[in-house]
């Protein structure tokens, strides 16, 4: 397009215009408080502010992810304490039905007692986070045990979930798993480790008054404590690794929050600065433009 202006009244609005395009950038980045609105405003550091927006969104994320992981990590780790203590419970219970002073009555009254703690620890096997069987492997939404507690001893059902694999990642990329399963932890199969079994047989040995069976399931007592112990100790390991992953994520997402903020972020002194001085010159600029002398054709043939 060819203008009419003349080359002083074309390079008059050139710069007007720049000095509005000025005006807007600064008024822009005040009110948005980013110093990067769209491509073109700085075409040579998108690539580096998307990518940088993208490792920020993936560490808010994999934070997110530990946060729920940590309350059922502390969950579980509370629960096996609380299964220690009651299985503390059944050999207190065991070594006072193995004493000669035990009668049939009083054996009878201890295996009650011992058949409530099973009881109570199926409950701790079957412990809920956030709708979630955080002992039933990847088979969550299913409770691992019924228990009928209409015989005597009650009688636990078999495992009813799933293997686990599940893990945890951490911000840097690695993983670890965070959860073993109700079978793993009560219900091994292997008569010197299955809390349940070595439950279970106490009850019916004090329940029948039979001695010798008895001194073999309170003998057998010390072992499978040993073993819940250790499954306890996965947990105390993995609280740890939780909170070691979430520390090193905490701090990768200040960095990466300052390194996106470093890269768009506008400078409101510096914006303030040039939306002054773009309006000074836009000021001066019209008032040097109404002093411009008026010339026509009548001023020719006047």
């Amino acid at each position: 397009m060819i203008s009419s202006l003349n080359p002083d009244a074309q390079q008059f609005v050139n710069n007007l215009s720049q000095i509005n395009q000025q005006m807007q950038q600064a008024e822009t980045e005040l009110s948005t408080g980013l110093s990067v609105n769209q491509a073109s405003d700085a075409p040579d550091e998108i690539s580096a502010i998307l990518q940088a927006r993208a490792n920020l969104s993936s560490t808010q994320q994999v934070n997110s992810d530990l946060s729920q992981t940590s309350t059922e990590v502390n969950t579980a780790e509370q629960t096996l304490e609380s299964a220690v203590q009651l299985f503390d419970q059944v050999q207190t219970l065991g070594s006072e039905g193995s004493t000669g002073t035990a009668t049939a009555a009083s054996n009878a009254q201890l295996a009650q007692q011992v058949g409530g703690v099973l009881q109570e620890i199926v409950g701790l096997a079957n412990t809920q986070v956030g709708g979630r069987y955080i002992f039933s492997g990847d088979l969550d939404q299913q409770q691992p045990y019924s228990i009928d507690t209409t015989q005597n001893p009650p009688v636990v059902s078999s495992y009813q979930g799933s293997a686990s694999t599940r893990v945890a990642q951490s911000p840097d990329g690695s993983t670890f798993p965070v959860a073993l399963t109700a079978q793993q932890i009560f219900d091994s199969g292997d008569p010197t480790t299955d809390v349940f079994s070595a439950i279970s047989n106490l009850a019916t040995a004090l329940d029948n008054n039979d001695s010798a069976g008895i001194q073999t399931a309170v003998q057998g007592l010390a072992n499978v404590s040993s073993y819940l112990n250790e499954q306890l100790a996965f947990y105390g390991n993995t609280q740890q690794q939780v909170q070691q992953a979430t520390d090193y994520g905490q701090t990768l997402q200040t960095q990466l929050q300052t390194q996106v903020s470093n890269l768009e972020d506008a400078d409101s002194a510096t914006a303030i600065e040039q939306l002054t001085q773009a309006q000074t010159q836009d000021e001066a600029a019209l008032q040097s433009e109404a002093l411009i002398p008026r010339t026509s054709l009548f001023n020719f043939l006047g």
